[in-house]
C-alpha cells in the first residue's frame, strides 16, 4: 500500500478531536478498515462556520501513509448533535450514575433527562457500583422504571451486569454520560479495551494534546456498535420550553392527566390534584416530584425577565 494510497479518499468516523486534530477510523470495506488516521480539517469548514464533531461521518484524504495522517475533506449530514458534550450522530444516551461514591444528584439527573426528552433523544440509565449497595440500586431503578426509562444494573468491580449493558448498546451509537467519578471510563475500558489501547497509541504522536482537559472520545466495540466516553458534567442547563409544558416530560404523571379537579392542572398549588394524591400514597416518587417542583419554579422565575 505505502505511498500509493496518498491522495486516496476514505469514508470514516471521527472518534476523537483534540488540539485541532481529528482521529478518523476507516469504515470502508477494504484492507485499511479499522485503521485510525490523525487528520486536520480543511479550511473550507472554518470558512462556512462548521467544526467537525466527534461522531461525525466524514471523507478524509490520506496525506501520509507512514505516519497515518490526512485531511478531512467532507462532513456528511448529521442525524443530530449535542452541544454539551459536543458529539454528533447518536442513537441514544446511556446515563451512568453511581449508587454511592458519589451519591446520585437527582435534580441534575432529572434535568438531563428532560433536556434529552425535549431533544427527542432516547435515554437508558445505568446504575454502577451496585456492589456498594444493591438495595439502594433496586430502589432507584424502580423510581426511574416508573418514569418510563430502561434501567441497567452494573458493577465495574465485579463486572456484574455488563453483559446486559453490552446487549443494550448493540447495533447503536451511544453516549455514556454522567458526573465525574461514576465509572464511565472504567465501563468503556471493560467494553472496548483494544479500542482504548489503539487510540492511546495514536495520541502519543501529538504531544501537544497530552495535557488537554478531558474530551469526548468514541470507541468501536464491534462493527455496528460505538460508544462515546464523555467528560463528566457538573451542571445542566434548564429546559428551554414554557413551565406549562414541563409536566408532559414527567411520564409517571401521564396516567393522572385529566383526573385533576381543574383542566390544565400543573400539579403545584391546585386543590384536588390527582398527581399530589398519588404522591401522598407513594405511587409517584417524592424524589421525582421535588425535581419537578424545583424545575417549575425555575421556569417561572425565568419568565419574569
Amino acid at each position: 500500500m505505502s505511498n500509493l494510497d496518498e491522495g486516496k479518499v476514505y469514508f470514516a468516523k471521527i472518534i476523537k478531536g483534540i488540539a485541532g486534530f481529528y482521529y478518523c477510523i476507516i469504515l470502508d470495506e477494504c484492507e485499511r478498515k479499522g485503521q485510525i488516521f490523525s487528520c486536520k480539517a480543511k479550511g473550507i469548514f472554518r470558512n462556512i462556520g462548521m467544526k467537525p464533531l466527534v461522531g461525525d461521518n466524514v471523507d478524509f484524504e490520506i496525506t501520509d501513509t507512514k505516519d497515518l495522517e490526512g485531511n478531512v475533506v467532507k462532513i456528511h449530514k448529521r442525524k443530530n448533535a449535542l452541544i454539551r458534550p459536543a458529539v454528533a450522530n447518536i442513537d441514544k444516551v446511556v446515563l451512568v450514575l453511581a449508587v454511592e461514591s458519589p451519591s446520585p444528584a437527582f435534580y441534575y439527573l432529572d434535568k438531563y433527562l428532560i433536556n434529552m426528552s425535549n431533544a427527542g433523544i432516547r435515554v437508558d440509565i445505568c446504575w454502577n457500583k451496585t456492589d456498594l449497595n444493591e438495595a439502594k440500586a433496586i430502589e432507584y431503578a424502580k423510581v426511574y422504571e416508573n418514569a418510563g426509562f430502561k434501567n441497567i444494573m452494573a458493577s465495574t468491580k465485579t463486572e456484574g451486569g455488563l453483559d446486559n449493558l453490552r446487549e443494550a448498546l448493540k447495533g447503536e451509537v451511544s453516549v455514556l454520560a454522567g458526573a465525574s467519578g461514576v465509572g464511565k471510563s472504567s465501563i468503556t475500558n471493560i467494553l472496548a479495551p483494544k479500542a482504548n489501547m489503539d487510540t492511546n497509541t495514536v495520541s502519543r504522536k501529538i504531544e501537544r494534546g497530552r495535557h488537554t482537559t478531558r474530551h469526548s472520545e468514541l470507541f468501536m466495540i464491534d462493527n455496528d456498535t460505538f460508544v462515546f466516553d464523555t467528560p463528566g458534567f457538573t451542571s445542566v442547563e434548564s429546559p428551554t420550553f414554557d413551565k406549562e409544558e414541563l409536566r408532559f416530560h414527567f411520564h409517571e404523571f401521564d396516567k393522572y392527566e385529566g383526573k385533576c379537579r381543574f383542566a390544565g392542572c400543573v400539579h403545584i398549588n391546585e386543590p384536588e390534584c390527582a398527581v399530589k394524591k398519588a404522591l401522598e400514597i407513594t405511587s409517584i416518587s417524592r424524589i421525582r416530584y421535588q425535581s419537578y417542583k424545583k424545575m417549575y419554579e425555575e421556569l417561572s422565575e425565568r419568565r419574569k425577565y
